[in-house]
């Protein structure tokens, strides 16, 4: 009888190699819908926008971030990243800071539009509660010294529920609401269900749908060389772990992000 198991599992290997075929297919990064809000349409005389992606932590910019920077930065737009910590939950501050900037030479964003605080209010961990109104100024400071127009950040779970993440989504809220005058685009990234978020390529299908048919502004910005992704994780040579080996190759973050308007 184990034969009858042959049927479901070919045809999910059958799924798995057409939907990384779909991705793979083209050349260069892309978003789904084309229509969608993004490629980000420029202000005034500028020939490119300021990107500013805000993490909690060194390595999310790999783990959950890499298509919408790889997109982004094949659309000409500059990107900097403001990381509100050094990621010293285990005591490897220091060497996760520099991991980062590895990581993010490796998706070729240059080492001085990279920023890694170390406030003391703002430490590692799922029991540290994080101030939103310093995230908010800390932030609005990195905003004015780069000149930023678009903010790209976690949604309100946070991808994985770390409370870090979470924190960093409500301090940007909360920027937001006390800037509604200023010109500031903010987009956050859509956590995905624990079926979705492991279906690696397939959630392509879903994604593109979900992505089309919403009311709300939303794309799906999809990574056509996912080894990027394993490229840039595997910087950070103290994270790369057995299972965080298997979460790069079975996240669909790998291969897609869903971004939807703040």
């Amino acid at each position: 009888m184990a034969w009858i198991w042959m049927f479901p599992a070919a045809g999910a290997v059958l799924l798995w190699a057409v939907s990384l075929g779909r991705i793979l297919s083209p050349s260069a990064p892309y978003s789904l819908p084309p229509s969608s809000r993004l490629p980000l349409p420029l202000r005034g005389d500028r020939r490119t926008r300021n990107v500013l992606l805000v993490l909690a932590h060194p390595d999310d910019e790999s783990m959950f971030f890499t298509p919408t920077i790889l997109f982004l930065k094949s659309k000409g737009h500059s990107i900097h990243i403001v990381c509100m910590s050094l990621g010293n939950a285990d005591g490897l501050g220091n060497i996760r800071k520099e991991e980062l900037y590895k990581a993010c030479a490796t998706l070729k964003i240059p080492a001085e539009q990279v920023e890694v605080l170390d406030h003391q209010k703002l430490q590692d961990g799922f029991q540290e509660k994080w101030d939103h109104r310093l995230l908010a100024e800390l932030t609005m400071e990195q905003i004015r010294l780069w000149d930023i127009d678009t903010i790209v950040t976690f949604d309100s779970y946070g991808v994985s529920g770390h409370p870090n993440h979470r924190d960093v989504h409500h301090g940007i809220s909360k920027l937001l609401h006390e800037n509604q005058q200023g010109n500031i685009e903010a987009w956050e990234l859509v956590s995905l269900n624990i079926f979705r978020k492991y279906s690696g390529p397939v959630d392509i299908w879903l994604s593109s749908l979900i992505s089309s048919s919403s009311k709300q502004p939303m794309c799906c910005l999809v990574n056509c060389s996912p080894s990027r992704t394993f490229e840039a994780m595997a910087a950070h040579r103290s994270q790369w772990v057995w299972f965080r080996r298997l979460f790069v190759r079975f996240s669909s973050y790998t291969y897609m992000n869903m971004l939807r308007k703040i």
